[in-house]
């Protein structure tokens, strides 16, 4: 296997800017900044360092590790080989951005899924990142991907989102120095790369459009940019790749022969830039070069080599921690500590990298842009909202998935003879009264009633029933396609004409459309597991 080092690229420049646009409004921020956007530096506390295990027990190699990378990579933040003192210098190292929102909320939910939106910028701007073309670009929302980790912590989708995206950015709060919530307006039909960077967004607004793109909420985020690819390549001990054929790309700089290689600095970044070496030189193709990337720097990580390496894992870690820029719900050393261990709960053979299904813009005669391709998004995003796994996995949740979905099996009442009312609680304005008319007039459950907005928003759609109306709310699960977890029974019978209670909620998109995710990934839906090697093409 061949070698390739860092730093042999100094005095090379990317002159074409690779279909990106500008309009700068404002900078992103830096990303090797040490203190938080407000200017105070984070300020924690930990028990004894005897306290920590130092040596990785054996049952974890096989696990995932915090990640940090978009274009970039994963990144094990190493906090187990040392103290107090460790944790200070940790945190000097991290640039936050308080977002607003679930940006500052604590790190995560330990009963619930966690979904983290890596970006990768193209920013021009600060240490390494001149001489790539464009100079002083403050940078797009140029690699994203989506992580999803399940709520058992059994597996993990990354969902990478082309930056090249047609779609629509929502309005969004932009968190403001002196505390003030600025609100920048929306804009339609644009690439999706404009949510960061442009007329004053910042990676919250990124979170919003995932969200709006996907319906699933993006808890935190972390950002890095060109330098951080060079740098943790380099303190990871260069990442292994294999190419299918011999790259000699004049506008990315990479220039390798066909086989294997450990690629490192100005090479790691050449690598995951080139758009015009692989498949049908678009972005679609890089991103499936990007995630072979970033599996191999798992697997690298996973080594003994490094695992046992007290020296190697502070290198990695002090790599990663200055290269970041997170939320500030994970701003510090020991948050981002508690994050890895979550994260660290899932075996990297469980962890399935898949991209947005998409089409290319009938709009453009000359193909640059893509949309959604509806027809395979909208279910692989339900399974992610459903929480079900892209790959076959042992789990309690698949358990009491099950026992969940028994709910569903039985003796089901006539149309007639249901009783629901019905709330609102979701995104879609009037969705009680057209569920209500779609019940009356398709589905003939006469005794359907509007009940309006529920007390409270809910991210799920709900039926609450008693037991002796077991057999209606199996009837109305059927018509309204709800999955065994939209279901709860109360403990005691109704009485007389007492009606079930549907709640609407976010996860509703409209009358007669399924609430319930599959179970199975869509058919043609690229995946990639992070277990295994692959050779570009």
């Amino acid at each position: 296997m061949r070698e390739s080092s860092g730093g042999r690229r100094g005095d090379r420049r990317n002159t074409a800017r690779e279909g990106q646009e500008s309009g700068p409004d404002r900078e992103v921020p830096g990303q090797r900044g040490r203190r938080s956007a407000n200017g105070a530096r984070g300020q924690e506390s930990s028990g004894p360092a005897s306290r920590r295990s130092r040596k990785a027990p054996k049952a974890r190699r096989k696990k995932a590790l915090l990640w940090t990378g978009g274009t970039m990579a994963f990144v094990l933040v190493g906090l187990s080989v040392g103290g107090y003192a460790l944790y200070q210098h940790f945190n000097g190292n991290l640039n936050s951005v308080d977002v607003g929102g679930s940006g500052n909320k604590n790190v995560f939910d330990t009963d619930a899924p966690i979904n983290i939106l890596i970006i990768g910028t193209d920013k021009r701007t600060g240490k390494g990142n001149e001489g790539y073309g464009d100079k002083g670009s403050e940078g797009h929302a140029d690699t994203n991907i989506l992580f999803h980790v399940s709520e058992d912590r059994t597996n993990a989708t990354a969902l990478s989102i082309p930056r090249d995206l047609i779609t629509d950015i929502p309005d969004c709060k932009v968190r403001q120095p002196d505390g003030s919530d600025k609100v920048v307006s929306g804009t339609q039909n644009v690439r999706f790369n404009e949510s960061l960077g442009q007329k004053g967004r910042n990676a919250g607004c990124t979170m919003d459009t995932v969200k709006e793109i996907t319906g699933l909420k993006v808890d935190h985020f972390m950002m890095v940019d060109f330098n951080a690819v060079k740098e943790l390549s380099t303190a990871v001990g260069g990442v292994e790749i294999c190419l299918a054929k011999p790259v000699n790309d004049p506008d990315s700089h990479l220039d390798l022969s066909a086989g294997e290689h450990r690629i490192q600095g100005e090479d790691a970044l050449a690598f995951v830039r080139t758009r015009h070496s692989f498949g049908n030189h678009g972005d679609l193709d890089r991103i499936k070069v990007q995630q072979q990337f970033i599996a191999s720097m798992i697997r690298q990580m996973q080594s003994d080599d490094t695992l046992t390496s007290p020296t190697k894992l502070y290198k990695l870690a002090d790599a990663a921690t200055k290269a970041l820029t997170v939320d500030t719900g994970i701003g510090t050393g020991k948050k981002l500590a508690s994050l890895a261990q979550e994260l660290s709960k899932v075996n990297t053979k469980n962890i399935t990298f898949t991209t947005v299904p998409v089409l290319d813009n009938p709009a453009e005669k000359v193909k640059a842009t893509v949309v959604l391709n509806e027809a395979k998004a909208e279910p692989l995003f339900a399974m992610m909202r459903d929480d079900t796994s892209l790959t076959e996995v042992k789990s309690k949740k698949k358990a009491e998935k099950s026992k969940q979905d028994a709910l569903l099996k039985g003796p089901k009442a006539a149309a007639a003879d249901v009783r629901v009312d019905v709330f609102n609680g979701g995104k879609v304005p009037g969705a009680a009264q057209t569920t209500v008319t779609w019940l009356q007039n398709e589905q003939g459950v006469l005794k359907s009633t509007n009940k309006a907005n529920a007390p409270a928003k809910a991210a799920k759609t709900t039926l609450e029933y008693a037991p002796n109306q077991a057999d209606q709310a199996r009837a109305l699960a059927a018509m309204m396609g709800l999955p065994g977890s939209a279901m709860k029974q109360g403990t005691t019978d109704a009485e007389g004409l007492q009606a079930m209670v549907l709640t609407l909620g976010d996860d509703f998109k409209g009358a007669g459309t399924p609430i319930a995710g599959p179970v199975k990934v869509p058919a043609d839906i690229q995946q990639a597991n992070a277990d295994k090697a692959e050779c570009a093409k």
